[in-house]
């Protein structure tokens, strides 16, 4: 039997390079995944037809995490709709590479609403249907930038510093009740967002990947997707308030 079998995960940031690797191995591991992304998101019914044509289910939601009282109804809405939701992914995060001066207050803000506020809303949204069942698994999303060395992301790196202690904080409170809270760092995945953000200097970006990774080969999607399918099966229930590192031997 796969071994999500019978569970539904949320997964949000769904169709970005990491969010599609996710969907697609959730998808396989048994999982009826419901993908969460911007409203109008293109890619949205693709990502769901390449899923049910694998033989897995999948439904695409959309939804401003912009919008945190919104999202968190939208998301009740939909644990009460099946049953609740077993498994929740914040992987959803706005990146942007600028010296912190030039970022407003507005764009700072913005970018804590969507890469960590969110994830407070919508697990306050799900939580009770998991304390109701006893069990739950919630994945947070860190990042590699915390260990510095990264210029040019002031907000996105305080975002993923609040992820990191919410996800300390909720494993605390949850965990009595049966839920699993832990963290994935990723290092430098090959992404789109890489492209967009180093465009002409990409040769350059990579180069210095590779010379600070003890690994010298770049991290992919499916690297991701696999660590976040563990830490949400049975394998790893005994593994709670954690902050997993897939960075390459940084």
């Amino acid at each position: 039997m796969p071994r999500l079998s019978g569970k539904t995960v949320l997964l949000t940031g769904a169709l970005g390079t990491l969010g599609r690797a996710q969907a697609e191995v959730l998808a396989r591991a048994g999982a009826t995944v419901l993908l969460l992304d911007r409203p109008g998101a293109e890619g949205g019914k693709g990502l769901v037809s390449d899923i049910i044509a694998d033989g897995g289910k999948a439904l695409y939601v959309g939804q401003d995490l912009n919008q945190l009282a919104e999202s968190e109804r939208t998301v009740a809405d939909l644990a009460e709709a099946h049953g609740g939701i077993d498994i929740l992914i914040n992987n959803a995060a706005l990146i942007i590479n600028k010296p912190f001066e030039d970022f407003s207050i507005e764009e700072y803000e913005n970018q804590l609403r969507v890469n960590s506020s969110a994830a407070f809303a919508l697990t306050r949204a799900v939580a009770p249907a998991m304390k109701r069942k006893a069990y739950g698994k919630i994945v947070n999303f860190g990042s590699i930038t915390l260990n510095g060395r990264w210029d040019g992301y002031v907000p996105y790196v305080a975002s993923k510093g609040a992820m990191v202690g919410l996800t300390k904080a909720l494993a605390r409170e949850l965990g009595p009740h049966g839920v699993r809270v832990n963290a994935v760092s990723p290092g430098a995945v090959v992404s789109e967002a890489e492209e967009r953000v180093f465009g002409d200097r990409l040769q350059q970006y990579n180069d210095w990947v590779l010379e600070n990774q003890s690994l010298k080969t770049r991290i992919q999607p499916g690297d991701v997707a696999e660590l976040v399918l563990f830490l949400v099966s049975p394998a790893s229930d005994m593994i709670s308030g954690q902050n997993i590192a897939i960075d390459g031997g940084w």
